[in-house]
């Protein structure tokens, strides 16, 4: 049996030769495929062994109690976790009585792979049973980009040597078996089984099921369809029951005959439509994509990703891990968002269950700067979701004696789903980071019509959450007290830097936006008073600053609390959060992500360019990185204030992260947005993408390990599209007209078709800051020749594992 896998770095491809059934779970989120909509993880087709089954639709999720200690007020009284909804990936195999089980017998060959290219899993397969019968078995699986209902996956058994008996059993199973859920028991208990049948039929090929989610109450419908190719003699048989349906071929093939099925598996849900509505849905569906065909399907797949990896490749020479990482994570973020279509992007996206599906800030901060350049489309639409959530978001500000809204931590649905009240009750930056992306994404677009119908009502209702939160203090300072900044190793802070001039940002968006559209304006009850209200907040906006130091404090006094003991800390006391109590890490000067340095990366007008190199340096020296979500934004500071070598490899770090399992849980799903920051790290880091106005800015330098740097962005009606070399940059306007653009503050007008190449200034020799004791950013070493080199599958990583984002 082939024991150990192995994953090549190539530039489209991901690879995986061999198999390592103790690690299944990790190349499960790698190879899972989405369109936003549907999510399947990459298990084998048989089923079994797994590491975790899944097959995840958007938004469809089981309440579960949160169960707490002492109660509180406004706490949430239960949670919402995604569930594995009905699983059509099943195809089982057995040859001459024997189930095929890579386990058992002989595997003499096993390899998987995916074009990002192409959406499609392949995998190929020769075994020999225990009996000695050997077979060859191709497959291929794709969740459909063009057709957001469908799935479909095509299976080829071929008989070597012998002539042999094969059967191929084709599944839909609701409530299969998982894991043993090791948490929480009324929890364990409420998620055991969620899915209760209301109408199962077989017929023909076909086969349907229907459910409902107990609490929930979210109906599901999943429905499938075959067709069989092979010998005459070829039996199909049929059969259904409340939490299962089966489709059976069985024929005797000949040696080299070969037995060829394609299916097509079809799902629709939703909260309030009837049952005989969603079972049309999903019929329809398949009648639609059995039409297509699978090569139908693949084709449309290939156009699909044609069209995508036009505007949005990024090419990277010098770094071939880089450049396989970083489409890698393209892919999988228009995976996370492509038809998500007024529905949550997951921090795992719909690759797994980690952090129970929910949605965090994630999304916004990491994930829609990405698709707003690339697929605005999913962005506006992941925007329109917040929307639609509205109304909870009023309700929660209510309850908390506030104005406007006050949107959820983590959610699925909407409602707050967080027990740990510093984050879920006081990390009010959601609010802003909505508002940046509702802002982004309006200028980059030019939408107006998505400002007018929805972007104004989110930017009116989180300006007025921050003016009720806020006040002026005697020396007329507008100050926001008591609140958790994007860091959770501190909590209840007052004027955290990065929530005060992201607070600002928000209610001059609110302010502008509401003056472009006064009639709509006034519906919300903005008036001139209230808007000069929010302009005189953002104009008071009370930024701390420590004149000793000569550096920004995190927030308020921050820089006056002790110093962690880096020095003994051990390697495997990280993450801090599992080795010491909250109260320790509060009261300390250690970070566990980026806060005031994302600061500077979104609101970098706030400071000067000499206040960039000594705040990065300052919390260079505190920040664990106990988070994915911090290695990008260090990236991108590390690259602006000149430390191109540190740049690059916190550019690996966050574009290795899933690749290279540098947290050790990459087997719970993708870290979508660590993934995001891949791209962030390229293009604001080493192209200096900097878009905040009118006119776009770019800053690029590369270091020393990469030579080549290629990427598009779609910009206002225009594809622009930027390469820089280590001596110059080259900017060319492929579609649209002329547009204006910063070369390092230098301005220049770029001609549709008429490339413009400047000159990159040097930059200034810096010492290299250092981080925590054991927590630099990790050192790979890269594979030795070119792209074609074999990693293997033992991956470089760090002790201690990831626990949020």
């Amino acid at each position: 049996m082939i024991e150990k896998a192995s994953y090549v770095v190539e530039p489209w491809t991901l690879r995986e030769s061999g198999l390592d059934v103790d690690d299944l779970g990790r190349s499960e989120s790698l190879f899972a495929l989405s369109n936003g909509h549907i999510g399947l993880r990459g298990n084998l087709d048989e089923g079994d062994p797994h590491g975790l089954p899944g097959s995840y639709l958007n938004s469809v999720h089981e309440l579960r109690p949160l169960p707490y200690a002492e109660a509180g007020y406004g706490y949430p009284e239960s949670g919402q976790t995604v569930i594995n909804v009905t699983n059509g990936k099943l195809i089982r195999l057995l040859v001459d009585d024997e189930p095929f089980d890579v386990r058992y017998g002989e595997l003499r060959s096993h390899q998987r792979r995916i074009d990002f290219r192409e959406g499609v899993l392949h995998r190929e397969v020769e075994w020999v049973s225990p009996a000695g019968q050997a077979v060859r078995v191709r497959s291929g699986r794709l969740v459909s980009f063009s057709q957001r209902s469908i799935a479909a996956f095509y299976y080829e058994v071929e008989a070597i040597g012998d002539a042999a008996r094969v059967v191929v059993q084709s599944e839909l199973v609701a409530n299969e078996q998982l894991p043993v859920f090791k948490g929480d028991p009324r929890a364990a208990a409420a998620l055991e089984s969620p899915l209760v049948s209301e109408l199962h039929h077989a017929g023909a090929t076909k086969v349907e099921t229907l459910h409902i989610t107990r609490n929930s109450e979210i109906r599901v419908a999943a429905a499938m369809d075959h067709h069989f190719e092979g010998p005459d003699s070829i039996g199909v048989y049929t059969e259904s029951e409340p939490d299962a349906g089966r489709v059976t071929a069985t024929v005797v093939l000949q040696p080299g005959q070969k037995l060829r099925m394609v299916k097509w598996l079809a799902y629709g849900w939703s909260e309030q439509r009837s049952l005989p509505a969603l079972r049309d849905q999903a019929s329809a569906a398949l009648i639609a994509a059995r039409q297509t065909g699978w090569s139908g399907l693949v084709q449309e797949q290939k156009e699909y990703l044609d069209a995508f990896w036009a505007r949005a490749d990024v090419e990277v020479d010098g770094d071939p891990e880089v450049q396989q990482a970083v489409r890698f994570a393209l892919f999988h973020v228009l995976q996370a968002g492509a038809r998500a279509e007024r529905r949550a992007i997951p921090a795992k996206g719909l690759t797994g269950p980690g952090y129970d599906g929910h949605a965090f800030w994630d999304s916004e901060s990491y994930v829609l700067p990405v698709l707003t350049y690339t697929a605005p489309d999913a962005a506006r639409d992941a925007l329109r979701w917040r929307h639609t959530t509205l109304p909870l978001a009023r309700e929660r500000a209510e309850l908390f004696n506030l104005a406007g809204a006050v949107f959820p931590w983590r959610t699925i649905h909407g409602e707050e789903c967080s027990g740990y009240w510093p984050a879920g009750t006081a990390a009010f930056h959601v609010n802003a980071d909505i508002a940046d992306a509702v802002a982004r994404y309006v200028n980059v677009t030019e939408d107006t019509r998505f400002e007018r119908d929805e972007g104004l009502e989110l930017l009116v209702e989180t300006a007025r959450l921050w003016r009720s939160l806020g006040h002026h203090d005697l020396d007329g300072r507008f100050r926001i007290d008591g609140v958790t900044g994007p860091d959770e190793y501190s909590a209840i802070a007052d004027n955290n830097v990065y929530t005060n001039l992201m607070a600002k940002r928000n209610l001059l968006a609110a302010a502008a936006a509401a003056r472009r559209h006064p009639g709509r304006a006034a519906e919300l009850g903005v008036n001139a008073e209230v808007a000069a209200s929010w302009r005189d907040a953002a104009e008071d906006m009370y930024i701390p600053y420590d004149a000793n130091l000569g550096v920004h404090p995190q927030s308020e006094g921050f820089t006056e609390h002790e110093a962690w003991d880096f020095e003994n800390t051990k390697a495997e006391q990280y993450p801090l959060l599992l080795h010491f109590p909250y109260f320790d890490l509060y009261r300390r000067q250690v970070v566990k992500q980026a806060d005031l340095v994302l600061a500077m990366q979104r609101c970098g007008d706030a400071f000067t360019h000499d206040e960039k190199i000594r705040n990065f340096a300052y919390y260079e020296a505190l920040t664990v990185r106990d988070s994915s979500l911090s290695a990008c934004c260090q990236a991108v500071l590390a690259a602006e204030c000149g430390h191109l070598s540190l740049a690059h490899d916190y550019l690996r770090e966050a574009a290795l992260m899933d690749l290279r399992d540098i947290e050790h849980n990459t087997r719970d799903g993708l870290h979508i947005a660590s993934l995001a920051g891949s791209w962030i790290a390229l293009v604001e880091g080493f192209g200096g993408l900097r878009d905040s106005g009118e006119v776009i800015a770019f800053a690029p330098r590369l270091p020393e390990g990469l030579t080549r740097l290629r990427f598009g962005l779609g910009v206002r009606g225009r594809l622009l599209r930027v390469e820089v070399t280590a001596a110059e940059a080259t900017y060319t306007v492929s579609s649209g007209p002329a547009m204006t653009l910063l070369h390092h503050g230098r301005t220049v007008r770029v001609q549709p078709g008429e490339p413009e190449s400047l000159e990159i200034p040097p930059v200034p020799l810096l010492e290299r800051p250092k981080q925590p004791a054991g927590r630099e950013p990790l050192s790979y070493l890269r594979p030795p020749g070119s792209g074609a080199q074999s990693t293997s599958s033992t991956p470089a990583s760090r002790p201690g594992g990831d626990v949020n984002g």
